[in-house]
């Protein structure tokens, strides 16, 4: 797996304030997931409140996280057809979320925290499947 040291400093920059440096790989990805997650229920927040600011500053750090954290990981040598295939979702999922802040779009906050979810589910099951060190080159991601 390809993992950056930018996506691991991109995630700390975010808000990450303990496990980084003691998790492995898989960990990484899945506090990836969970701080996307957390941003976008944080930007739901601000939206229902009509706090501009704050929904901007969450949305960026939720797109943040997608950019230069998940996409950052996937190696697209070594992961083939799968890594392009989740490039191209990440990819979506930053424009959807562009599109929600200028829109104000809840449902497509709700649909973008819907493909992270079955993501993050996926990896977990991953990981429990093999184990608590999952061979991640294997996963080619």
């Amino acid at each position: 797996m390809f993992f950056t040291t930018n996506a691991i400093s991109t995630y700390q920059r975010v808000g990450v304030e303990t496990g980084v440096e003691s998790a492995d790989a898989h960990k990484l990805i899945l506090m990836l997931f969970e701080g996307t997650q957390e941003a976008l229920a944080k930007t739901r927040i601000h939206m229902q409140r009509n706090e501009i600011a704050e929904k901007g500053q969450m949305i960026s750090k939720a797109i943040t996280i997608i950019d230069e954290g998940l996409s950052a990981c996937l190696d697209m040598k070594a992961g083939g057809d799968l890594a392009v295939k989740l490039q191209a979702l990440y990819n979506y999922m930053t424009h959807r979320l562009l599109v929600a802040n200028i829109q104000n779009n809840i449902e497509i906050l709700d649909e973008v925290n819907k493909l992270l979810s079955e993501l993050y589910n996926a990896w977990k099951e991953i990981g429990e499947s093999n184990g608590t060190k999952p061979a991640i080159k294997a996963i080619t991601i």
